[in-house]
């Protein structure tokens, strides 16, 4: 079941929101509702994982140890260092 929800936000962040759900093809409501989703998961081990990893899940095989913002980090300060 769907609830209609009224929120309060900055006119430029909506903006900035409705331009990208739009080059994504996804409606703002589907972006908002994806990302309390993901703030509600009930799995504390998924919350730890970035939407973008996620997506890759079961694509490829991390090792257990992955450290995703340490590689992120490493990655931008060899690229920008």
């Amino acid at each position: 079941m769907t609830t209609k929800l009224t929120l309060t936000v900055e006119e430029e962040v909506i903006k900035r929101a409705k331009l990208y759900a739009k080059n994504t093809g996804r409606s703002l409501s589907e972006l908002i509702e994806t990302y309390l989703e993901t703030l509600t998961e009930e799995n504390q081990e998924t919350q730890q994982i970035s939407p973008k990893l996620k997506k890759l899940a079961g694509t490829i095989k991390l090792p257990a140890d992955f450290d995703e913002k340490k590689e992120l980090r490493a990655y931008f300060e060899s690229k920008h260092l």
